[in-house]
Formats: C-alpha cells, structure tokens, sequence
C-alpha cells in the first residue's frame, strides 16, 4: 500500500468512526431496551397472561426497535450524503449508502415493526401463547436478533478501525452488544432451561447448540483480553438484575386457570453459570493459537461441554435445596401462575424430556463442537470487518 494510499486510509478510519460513535451508541441502548423489554414480557404472560398489546414491557420492546431503527436511518443518510470519507466506510444499497450494521438494524427494526399488529391479531384470534415461540414471536425474534448482529457489526467495524489508543473503548461495546446477543440467545431458550430440566439430555444438548456459538465468535473477533467471559459477564448481569428487580412489582394473574396463585412478578430462575466454560473458551483460543479449525473447535466444544457440565449440575441440585429459596437464587419463585404446586417434581427434576445419558452427552458434545467450529467461522469475518 502507497503512503497516500495508507494516508486516505487512515483519513476514512478516523472519520467513519466519529461518525459512527453516537448512532452506535444509541443502537447499544436500544438493544438493551430490547432484551430488557423481552425478560419483561416473558415474566408478564407467566404472572399475569395475556394483557393488552400496549403493556409497558411491548412499549420497551418496540421503543428499542424505533430507537435502532432512527440511527441507522441517520447513518445511512449521512453516509450517503455525507463526505467522501463517510462513504468510504459504506456499503451501497441502491442509491443509498450505509454501514453494513446499520442495514441490517434497518432490515430488523421493520421486521418488529411489522410484527406489531401481526402479534396483535394473533393473540386476539388464539389467545394466551402456549410457547416463547409463536409465528408473530418468531417475526418478532427475527427483528431483535437483527438489531442485535446489526449492534455487534457497528461495533466491530469501529473496534477494527479504531488506533491502538481507541481500541479498548469500542472493543468493549462490541462485548457489551456480543452480551446482550447472548442473553438473547438465551431468553429464547427459557423453556428448556429452568431448574427442572437441568439434568435432562435436552438441557445440555440445546445449551452446547447456541451458547460456544455466540461466545467462540465475539471471543474471535474482538481485540481484548478474556473476551468469551466478560460477554458471559454481561449475559449474568443481565438475567440478574431482572431477576432481582421484577419480584418488586405487584402482579396478579387474569386468566385461568390459576394453579399457583402469586402476588409479584415471577422471575426468572438464576442464571446459567455461562462464565466458567467461557473462560474455558478464553484460555483455550490463547493456547491454540494458530491450529487448524478442526481441532480448535474440538477442544473447545469438550472444554465448553466439561466445565458446563462440572459447574451447572452441582449448582441445579442445590436450587432443589432449601438454601436456594430466597431472593437471592429464587429457587421457589420462578414458576408461572399455571404452575400446579402439587407436581411431585415442584423441588425435583421433571421426568420429561428425560434423564442425561452417555448418547444424549455424546449428542451435546457434538453440537457444541459443531457450534464451536460455527462461532469459529462467523467470528473471523466479523474481525475483518471495517464498513
């Protein structure tokens, strides 16, 4: 590369990342407005049911989405009217020109935009959602999620432009916003992941598929020192905070049945111990260093499968205790309204969907292998990310 070559370079670096600093910033807050918004939702159809559409956790969910939506709105206007430098940082969508972050929070605001009325009606039609997971939920999903990658990608094109003395500021944005994905990832798990369920095969198969995925690429691609566990970090303060703020609002269930009849909020159960195996992952990328994918992402699946294991099986035995039942671990206050508290497994694991075994061990070690091997791929591209 010329000097001047290097020169005009350095030129769209400096500029696209000032440029970028407030919309960028905004868009962090907006996907915190999200998962916010999402952990509230949650607990509100588990204390209350089905409420009216314009209850105060949907306003935090969609005022995240109009909030994501107006920056990267900003950013691809300035980036297409704005100075050669600007639009050097740019990619272009017709006759418009935008960061790739910014159109693909562009294509995740409209998408929970459009989900809007579409959840509307179908809770009109249908009623209470019997799963997380309903066809409006999935549109809604669908949008989140966008915003969240389109968070992470903004934030590893600042990180990879930014000097040496900037790094670290963007650098830990884009683990803040890789740890607001993973709490995403997670809230969507919910219903495989309660105290209950926590010694069935499912549990470990489900959380090996999603979680070395989203820790493996933001540990890849970020330029900071134990990577996978501070966006771990994140994701356990998260689920915390809600947990320990959502018992404080009165609540009281309006649909039938009403099994377990409750007062507050229904929280979340504690959170999974994500940050032992994520410092697994950190010291096992350090030491492999230069290895093959193939090998690499097998060292870190069996790590990730190891430490998770050795950590959340003691830890989901001692939420059955009677130790766990305060405010702190909420062993007896995550169950829904519908919850019937004569169930033989109330402090026990269910018999559904059953047990661990060596072949459904064996299946979470693959998937997380497999998972590993993804975050492994994503998290290379998002560090050579710069537009």
């Amino acid at each position: 590369m010329s000097s001047v070559e290097f020169e005009s370079r350095a030129v769209v670096d400096r500029v696209g990342t000032s440029f970028v600093a407030g919309p960028l910033i905004a868009a962090a807050l907006a996907a915190t407005s999200i998962v916010v918004g999402l952990l509230w939702d949650i607990s509100w159809h588990r204390s209350i049911g089905r409420d009216t559409f314009w209850t105060p956790a949907h306003m935090a969910i969609y005022a995240g989405g109009l909030i994501a939506g107006l920056a990267a709105a900003v950013l691809v206007l300035r980036a297409s009217f704005g100075p050669p430098a600007v639009a050097g940082i740019a990619v272009s969508v017709g006759p418009l020109k935008g960061p790739i972050g910014a159109w693909v929070m562009v294509w995740g605001a409209f998408a929970m935009l459009a989900s809007a009325p579409f959840d509307d009606w179908w809770h009109a039609a249908y009623g209470l959602d019997v799963k997380v997971i309903s066809p409006p939920h999935a549109v809604l999903a669908a949008g989140m999620a966008g915003i969240a990658v389109g968070a992470m990608l903004l934030s590893a094109a600042a990180q990879n432009r930014a000097g040496e003395d900037r790094t670290a500021r963007w650098g830990l944005l884009h683990l803040y916003a890789s740890g607001v994905l993973l709490t995403l990832a997670a809230s969507f798990l919910v219903e495989y992941t309660f105290p209950l369920h926590q010694h069935s095969g499912v549990f470990y198969a489900v959380t090996a598929g999603v979680f070395p995925l989203f820790l493996v690429a933001g540990a890849v691609s970020s330029r900071h020192r134990f990577p996978a566990t501070l966006a771990a970090a994140v994701y356990m303060a998260l689920m915390a905070a809600m947990d320990w703020i959502l018992p404080l609002f009165p609540a009281e269930p309006r649909l039938a049945p009403i099994y377990n009849p409750i007062t507050h909020m229904v929280p979340f159960c504690f959170p999974l111990l994500l940050v032992p195996p994520a410092l697994a992952i950190d010291l096992v990328l350090v030491r492999s260093r230069g290895w093959r994918d193939r090998s690499r992402s097998l060292l870190l699946g069996v790590a990730f499968i190891a430490v998770f294991l050795a950590v959340q099986w003691p830890f989901a035995l001692f939420q059955m205790t009677p130790a766990s039942r305060n405010w702190f671990f909420l062993g007896d206050r995550y169950w829904s309204y519908w919850f019937h508290p004569d169930v033989p497994w109330r402090f026990g694991f269910a018999p559904v969907p059953g047990p661990l075994t060596a072949m459904s061990l064996l299946l979470a070690v693959v998937l997380a292998i497999a998972s590993a091997r993804a975050g492994l791929a994503i998290g290379r591209r998002l560090a050579r990310v710069r537009r």
